[in-house]
């Protein structure tokens, strides 16, 4: 539960809609399975298990969304903010030693609500870290 309220976290600050709703909506079944458990309600127990399956097969698509398997691409705003934001992983600015410097001034095609920035320095490219997030979610389903 711990590990899904900081993604949670770190989904929010990068407006990362349709993880946001997804990470809710795993909470919120979490606490209807352990309520299930222990109340002993099978099909709370039952639903909880199914969800699981979803809950897994949502991060596998996210490994393979973030490692660019087929046709998938981390550069496309449809998939995971619904196409509402131009924002990306939090991870890719704020990422182990990664350095931000922003590029005044900025490029004619550039949203006036966005900064343009130069990224650099990075210990782990933010990819891989939102691959080892959703590989501990697999992990602890």
């Amino acid at each position: 539960m711990v590990s899904v309220l900081e993604r949670q976290v770190i989904d929010f600050l990068g407006y990362q809609w349709a993880p946001i709703l997804t990470n809710f909506l795993h909470i919120i079944v979490v606490i209807l399975g352990l309520f299930g458990t222990i109340q002993f309600r099978p099909r709370y127990v039952t639903g909880y298990a199914a969800w699981l399956v979803a809950w897994m097969t949502w991060n596998v698509f996210i490994i393979c969304f973030y490692l660019e398997v087929g046709d998938l691409s981390r550069d496309s705003d449809l998939v995971l903010t619904f196409n509402l934001s131009m924002h990306r992983s939090w991870w890719m600015e704020n990422g182990p030693g990664c350095r931000v410097t922003p590029i005044t001034p900025p490029p004619f095609w550039a949203p006036e609500d966005h900064r343009y920035i130069s990224i650099a320095g990075c210990l782990m490219d933010f990819q891989f870290i939102e691959v080892a997030h959703s590989s501990l979610q697999i992990l602890l389903a």
